[in-house]
């Protein structure tokens, strides 16, 4: 009984973080916050890493085999670690790519395996979606889960 409870507790909460990062995303895109691709992240972070506040690593079950995308991968988790930038791994590349708008730009394919969450330089970014995710990744690592997965849910 207690295991059906936790199981329920921990499928909610992943539900409600999934949504936030949704929410996140849509309201980052229009104000130019996002930045995607791994080769573009990686740019990014070195640049300004202080101005990230979010990474998400996407995957599908056949990028597993891709070795180089896993060693960039690797190396960027390192870099978010090493600067307490917030890490999620997300399962769902198509349902990004529609959040995202489509998932091309200028007619050509985005590279959807890392997209990083920039702060507007305008204002302080103090969205309560953007905390419900910052705050999970916390609790996460506390329990040394450092990239915790979530499931975009299919519209």
């Amino acid at each position: 009984m207690f295991v059906l409870i936790i199981h329920y507790f921990l499928c909610f909460r992943m539900d409600t973080v999934a949504k936030a990062l949704e929410e996140v995303l849509s309201l980052a895109l229009p104000q130019g916050c996002i930045t995607v691709g791994v080769y573009e992240a990686a740019k990014s972070l070195n640049v300004d890493p202080d101005n990230v506040v979010l990474c998400i690593l996407a995957t599908d079950d056949d990028d597993v085999k891709d070795v180089a995308l896993q060693i960039h991968f690797t190396l960027i988790q390192a870099f978010c670690c090493e600067n307490d930038i917030s890490i999620l791994r997300v399962n769902n590349t198509r349902r990004l790519a529609e959040i995202l708008g489509g998932g091309t730009q200028g007619g050509e394919p985005m590279d959807l395996h890392c997209v990083l969450v920039t702060s507007p330089h305008s204002s302080s970014w103090k969205d309560p979606a953007l905390s419900k995710v910052n705050r999970f990744c916390r609790e996460s690592r506390c329990m040394d889960q450092w990239v915790p997965i979530i499931n975009l849910p299919e519209r």
